[in-house]
């Protein structure tokens, strides 16, 4: 099988026909969709004279197959965070999120006094509701808080109630419990601020409060935080009891990679207008990704930032090795990378694998040159001959000049990274895909090994994200005959910025019985 084969460079030479066609699009035009599904509908029923495994029958049935309509999922579970003033609910809310700020973006039709953030904990996936303080008998400014916060209840799968763990329960705590058992819904007692065994005297007391056994945490310094997270997955439905479906996508999610200092937080920063990034210092190890918001191009976008990946001097070979964690764990969330490079240094082996990362990923990928506004004539001449060398895998990929410093063409991003998403979702019609290839291997069929000359009987397209393409023939095709297809499939499809995969079963005709 071929995986990325026009992605990562190979020893043998992509096929060279002896006279190049540049007719091919034209006699492909020339075919009506009824003549291509007519052609294709009989290379499919030769098919059967071949021996085919259980795997082919079921991809040769899925083949074209796309939904009709918005694809949706359920709604995560939804935790709300509540409890009275001042006793580190929003703390709590930005240990379980990992990010230091609050200021991201409300939930459309919500006041700012009850907010949502996508979080996740081994691998379950929920939305944390942070809330004002609760209190009762509250008047003005302080009632709508109190009552934003029962509506947070009342939508709620399950409840985090925060007690200050070293002060106890209070007048106020108590009236919350009450409000809390009215709604019937799973609760969680935090006591919060307990960072150490002598101040457990206080958190025994609380299970008076009749909500079951209390969790001493410290949101602070992320003490206990993780068994709160484990009991709060388990109190959580699978999906939410109130939250519909909601429509897959939303803000596309793009992956900003890059090695360290080549300008990521800059350039988030500037696209986000604002000084948004935040660098988490943990000891022993690098801050988890950040997601922004991003207005660009006259929509949203969700961009995973990796800034907070930063070289030790005292253990280089660690620190890549945790650049490479990070920006995979970003990839994963993500549909586009854009692989950022700084110009005023030379291509570095670091930043190819980056690269090369991305297109194994199978995400979209887009290419921007940092510093692009402080480039000098003779850098220039020697950047361009670096960049034929040494990404000449991805030459594909759109590419923009940036500078993240002063954000010069920053709105060059957003048309590079929908060509690259559109591709990356493209898909061709079995018919228009066979009368290609039929077309294309008329006037350059694979040459002659060994006497013997492999033939492609039919091809799919089973998946899109990234486009996938499965040949079924009567024999391996060389590597070079392989990225040859790849290429005049780019060329006549226009796949530029998305990785191309393509994988071939060889069968064998069936032998006749007697």
């Amino acid at each position: 099988m071929a995986r990325h084969d026009d992605a990562t460079p190979q020893a043998d030479e992509e096929f060279s026909p002896a006279v190049e066609d540049d007719r091919l699009a034209e006699r492909l035009a020339a075919i009506s969709e009824e003549e291509a599904e007519a052609r294709a509908a009989a290379l499919r029923a030769g098919l059967e004279d071949y021996e085919l495994e259980d795997e082919d029958s079921a991809l040769l049935t899925e083949e074209d197959h796309d939904d009709d309509g918005v694809p949706s999922v359920p709604a995560p579970p939804v935790l709300a965070i509540v409890g009275r003033p001042n006793v580190g609910k929003s703390t709590l809310v930005n240990r379980i999120i990992r990010s230091k700020q609050a200021v991201v973006e409300d939930v459309p039709g919500v006041t700012r006094d009850r907010v949502s953030y996508d979080a996740e904990w081994n691998g379950k996936e929920f939305t944390i509701v942070d809330t004002g303080g609760w209190e009762k008998d509250a008047r003005g400014l302080h009632q709508r808080v109190a009552e934003q916060a029962e509506v947070a209840v009342e939508e709620a799968d399950a409840v985090v109630f925060v007690v200050d763990g070293l002060v106890g329960a209070t007048a106020v705590d108590e009236a919350v419990v009450r409000m809390l058992r009215r709604k019937k819904k799973p609760v969680l007692l935090v006591a919060n601020k307990v960072d150490s065994q002598a101040q457990m005297a206080e958190v025994y007391g609380l299970w008076n409060l009749g909500l079951g056994e209390p969790h001493p945490v410290s949101a602070l310094h992320g003490t206990g935080t993780g068994d709160l997270l484990d009991a709060a997955v388990k109190a959580m439905p699978e999906t939410a009891q109130h939250g519909g479906l909601v429509p897959l996508g939303g803000p596309r999610r793009v992956a900003l990679v890059g090695r360290p200092n080549v300008g990521k937080s800059s350039l988030l920063n500037k696209l986000a207008g604002s000084e948004r990034v935040v660098v988490d210092d943990v000891a022993g190890t690098t801050r988890d990704p950040v997601d922004e918001l991003v207005e660009l191009g006259g929509q949203s976008w969700r961009f995973v930032d990796t800034a907070g990946i930063r070289r030790r001097q005292h253990m280089a070979q660690g620190s890549e090795y945790y650049a490479m964690l990070r920006t995979q764990r970003a990839l994963d969330k993500a549909e586009v990378a854009v692989v950022l490079l700084a110009v005023d240094e030379p291509i570095s082996e670091q930043d190819v694998r980056i690269v090369q990362l991305a297109v194994d990923s199978g995400r979209a990928l887009v290419i921007a040159c940092n510093k692009w506004d402080l480039l000098e004539e003779e850098r220039r001449y020697y950047l361009e001959r670096e960049i034929q060398r040494d990404l000449a895998h991805v030459a594909w990929a759109p590419r923009v000049n940036v500078s993240a410093q002063t954000g010069w063409h920053k709105d060059k991003l957003a048309p590079a990274l929908e060509t690259s998403l559109t591709n990356w979702e493209q898909r061709i019609s079995t018919g228009r895909l066979n009368a290609f290839l039929g077309e294309l291997v008329a006037a350059h069929p694979h040459p002659v090994r060994s006497g013997k000359q492999p033939r492609i009987l039919f091809a799919t397209q089973p998946s899109s994200r990234p486009p996938r393409f499965v040949l079924f023939t009567t024999g391996f095709l060389d590597p070079g005959y392989r990225r040859f297809i790849v290429r005049r499939l780019r060329e006549t499809f226009d796949f530029s910025g998305t990785p191309i995969e393509v994988t071939m079963r060889v069968r064998e005709k069936r032998r006749r019985k007697k």
